[in-house]
């Protein structure tokens, strides 16, 4: 008997996936998800369609794989801010974390949470989909947090967990979409700073 260990049937050769998949997360961080057409994944990933097919999924899969790299990567400042022992420790580090990530001197400008897909035709509805999943997420997770932060006192009882949770999404994507135009590191922690001053909002 052939006791050799075979390669499964299939499965691409050549090359690192781990380092494939951080090129396609750039390339749709910065092009979108219909922006980015297979021939540019593909280019930029250094292998064949054929091979991305065997190692990724079709473009879908793809990019569903490369917003898992992001959320584990760049977005991680997310959970991380979440457990600041305060509502306002928590939004001065969302806010840090969204201008740290948007701005970056190497690589895109702008979240791929946010841009990736916000209007799509058809063969793109299913990236879009899976951002409203993504962006609602972390709504959620902010909104929780901040309920917990009005049982413990850190919060008025009159202030509204939901409310102040789409507040603080709803800037920190503005954020995003300035970064993406080019507005600057210092720009955007000015208008940061503002809301913070003012927190929570009345």
């Amino acid at each position: 008997m052939d006791t050799r260990q075979r390669r499964p049937s299939g499965r691409p050769r050549g090359f690192d996936a781990d380092e494939a998949l951080e090129r396609a997360l750039l390339v749709f961080w910065e092009q979108g998800y219909e922006g980015a057409s297979l021939a540019t994944l593909t280019d930029a990933m250094g292998i064949s369609t054929t091979s991305m097919y065997a190692a990724f999924g079709n473009k879908e899969e793809l990019f569903r794989k490369a917003l898992e790299r992001y959320t584990e990567g760049p977005s991680a400042y997310l959970p991380r801010a979440l457990d600041e022992p305060t509502a306002l420790g928590v939004v001065t580090a969302i806010f840090a974390g969204t201008i740290r990530t948007t701005t970056r001197p190497a690589g895109p400008h702008g979240c791929l949470g946010v841009q990736g897909a916000l209007a799509t035709g058809d063969a793109g509805r299913g990236a879009r989909d899976l951002l409203v999943e993504w962006r609602d997420n972390g709504y959620t997770h902010i909104r929780d947090r901040f309920g917990l932060a009005v049982d413990d006192g850190d919060l008025p009882p009159d202030a509204d967990p939901a409310v102040l949770a789409r507040y603080v999404t709803a800037l920190a994507y503005g954020i995003a979409v300035q970064a993406s135009s080019g507005v600057g590191r210092a720009e955007l922690q000015d208008m940061a700073d503002a809301a913070l001053r003012a927190w929570p909002p009345r």
